[in-house]
């Protein structure tokens, strides 16, 4: 276990984080705010899905997830229709337009990270990416705060993560 004094530096680090998740919302069409980006995110990676299980990886209540599905389906990025196994569900999949704009946040993105990491190798942000992935995995078995401490649930125990708890989808 590291020090006490390492998890201290480490909420600093992330607190400032602040300042580049700020950038990447700054780069959002502003048609596109961070919700509705997510939810593409997901869709293009998950598939079509119950907007249930939309919640669920967003990690927000079904009223936010909602507020996120209308914009994204009145500006045409995804479509929602009956679940044939259930016809009082909804699912949603995205469109032909969302796929479209999430290469083009794909692309502002990758030049914002180009842009501001121009001395940074390959091998820096491949490590960064599994760090910072081994920190969400680390998170993603516990609850939205994380376990309380002597509180582990078995997976947080065997280290054991599954994407179906994936958090943070951007």
């Amino acid at each position: 276990m590291a020090a006490r004094s390492q998890y201290e530096e480490l909420a600093r680090q992330l607190s400032a984080i602040g300042a580049v998740k700020r950038g990447l919302a700054r780069i959002l069409p502003a048609e596109c705010p961070g919700g509705s980006a997510a939810v593409l995110t997901l869709l293009s990676r998950y598939g079509e899905m119950r907007i249930t299980r939309l919640t669920e990886l967003l990690a927000v209540n079904m009223s936010v997830t909602s507020r996120h599905v209308a914009h994204a389906v009145d500006n045409g990025w995804i479509e929602r229709f009956p679940d044939p196994a259930d016809k009082r569900s909804r699912i949603v999949r995205l469109t032909p337009a969302g796929n479209d704009l999430l290469g083009e946040l794909s692309r502002r993105t990758t030049e914002m990270f180009a842009h501001n990491l121009p001395d940074w190798s390959d091998e820096d942000v491949g490590q960064l990416n599994t760090l910072l992935s081994r920190l969400r995995d680390s998170f993603s078995c516990r609850s939205l705060v994380g376990c309380a401490p002597g509180k582990h649930s078995g997976d947080c125990r065997t280290g054991h993560s599954d994407d179906s708890h994936t958090r943070t989808p951007v």
